[in-house]
């Protein structure tokens, strides 16, 4: 059985459906009145007309003081939920009962291995992953008995370099060549200034890599004016708002990578069980008792009416990040690095990684690319989560046990680069153009966001000189505005109705 799968099943008059462990594919349901819907596309539960789309407070919690991301199990429409990762769902329709079972979990143990034995250890489940899922989808289509054409995104970075040497050797003995790609932006050059989290532009690692492995590279470049539009699109692709250009970018790039290839690979999950986010080793934020990717959750809550905050619990997210933390399995004899880092690896998985997984599968399944995650081997995961972190941090470097892992595969330069988030526009012009789209939303009174959101708190977003971050490293003032350009779209397109 693939590694990652739905798996959807009758079996003795019973509806079984079992979503995958480490959450790569979305699954939701809806359960109601003795009718159970289940879809990997929220949209497709919304199509039947039973289902009506409401949001109550706690979905509103969910999209302005948690959103883009979510309490595992929610899906912010009312009466829709996910199935969490590694979750069965049995439905017997006879009594009309829904039943979860938790069938996988990760599990602290001691760790015997030396480094030495380690790092063997994790290039051999890593190549393993790679080389099985390139095995598995280069077999003919089923239908048509032709190979389907198989590429990789590459960033310069570390996880994209990694697992196009690794299908670039693959693919040779095939006889073939690798094609890559890579997702650039009109202007980026000129505009681009280095920060603590994107210190320098992948252009020229990208360059790099494309002579190294002697592959065919495809550098896709976007406009100020698609990325925009793409905003609408990707919230359709989602059924939900998402990471306002984060998303839209991700989609135009798929639907641009599909003319080419019909399978991409691409590095998500490294990250998460690496412990490869600033925040795993900045010191001031890894401490603070909340999720270390969102914004001040009182600066969430500012942009809310009054009368909407006031019957949404102020602990709401703490009590979240409680119940998370206290969900993460580590033994007893860990110290309190160790039990932090365990956490902090829990809360990644279960929770930020699971927003850029979804994002992943419905931006590429929009444009009918596959996509590939190899570092999502619950194998890879399950050994990992045992490493100390002493070996994780090796030299002091973000995803130093990997990097050492891996050398010889890549060039040094690539090899211990430091990392660098997914590419976004530093064009002017985009911030230009979703500040005019913000404003003519607030204009117009019938405006559905302003149904929940304080015009006045948007109206000082846009000319706020002290920007917030909203979600992690990516989302800053122009994803700010962007998201709430998608709620207020979202809200009016399925004519969501606030209960």
């Amino acid at each position: 059985m693939p590694l990652h799968n739905i798996v959807y099943m009758k079996y003795h008059n019973q509806i079984i459906i079992e979503r995958d462990r480490m959450g790569v594919k979305p699954l939701f349901y809806y359960h109601k009145n003795g009718k159970f819907l289940y879809d990997s596309d929220i949209k497709l539960i919304l199509a039947d007309p039973a289902v009506k789309p409401q949001i109550d407070a706690q979905g509103i919690a969910e999209l302005i003081l948690l959103g883009p991301g979510r309490t595992p199990g929610h899906a912010i429409f009312k009466n829709i939920q996910q199935l969490p990762p590694a979750t069965r769902a049995h439905y017997d329709p006879v009594a009309d009962k829904l039943t979860l079972q938790k069938y996988w979990s990760l599990t602290d143990k001691e760790h015997a291995d030396t480094f030495e034995q380690t790092k063997e250890k994790v290039r051999e489940l890593l190549v393993n992953s790679i080389e099985q899922e390139l095995a598995q989808k280069s077999r003919p289509a089923p239908a048509t008995n032709t190979p389907l054409s198989i590429g990789t995104f590459l960033s310069g970075g570390l996880d994209s370099s990694i697992i196009s040497s690794v299908a670039c050797s693959y693919l040779k003995k095939q006889g073939k060549t690798l094609e890559t790609f890579s997702v650039d932006y009109r202007d980026n050059d000129k505009y681009f200034s280095s920060s603590k989290f994107q210190p320098n532009s992948d252009n020229v690692y990208i360059e790099e890599m494309a002579l190294f492995l002697d592959i065919k590279h495809h550098r896709i470049l976007l406009d100020t004016e698609e990325l925009v539009t793409a905003l609408y699109d990707a919230v359709d692709a989602r059924g939900l708002p998402g990471m306002a250009d984060i998303d839209a970018s991700l989609l135009l790039f798929c639907k641009k990578v599909k003319k080419h290839i019909d399978i991409a690979f691409s590095g998500e999950g490294a990250d998460e069980i690496f412990g490869g986010y600033p925040w795993f080793r900045d010191e001031i934020i890894r401490n603070r008792q909340n999720f270390p990717w969102s914004g001040s959750i009182e600066f969430r809550r500012s942009f809310l009416k009054d009368e909407i905050a006031d019957v949404i619990d102020r602990d709401y997210v703490q009590t979240r990040y409680q119940s998370a933390t206290a969900d993460t399995h580590i033994l007893p004899s860990a110290s309190p690095l160790e039990r932090r880092m365990k956490e902090m690896t829990n809360l990644n998985l279960t929770w930020f990684g699971q927003t850029l997984l979804e994002r992943k599968h419905r931006m590429s399944t929009a444009t009918g690319l596959t996509v590939c995650l190899p570092f999502c081997d619950y194998r890879l995961a399950e050994y990992l989560y045992t490493v100390p972190w002493e070996f994780k941090d090796y030299k002091g470097r973000e995803k130093g046990l990997l990097r050492e892992a891996m050398t010889g595969l890549l060039p040094d330069t690539i090899l211990w680069r430091k990392k660098s988030p997914y590419p976004k526009t530093h064009n002017p012009a985009y911030f230009k153009a979703v500040s005019n789209k913000l404003r003519e939303v607030i204009s117009n009174p019938d405006s559905p966001l302003l149904q929940i959101i304080k015009k006045a708190a948007l109206e000082n977003l846009l000319t706020s000189q002290n920007p917030v971050p909203w979600y992690g490293q990516l989302m800053t003032t122009p994803q700010t505005i962007a998201y709430f350009l998608q709620i207020n779209y979202w809200l009016e397109k399925y004519k969501v109705e606030i209960v």
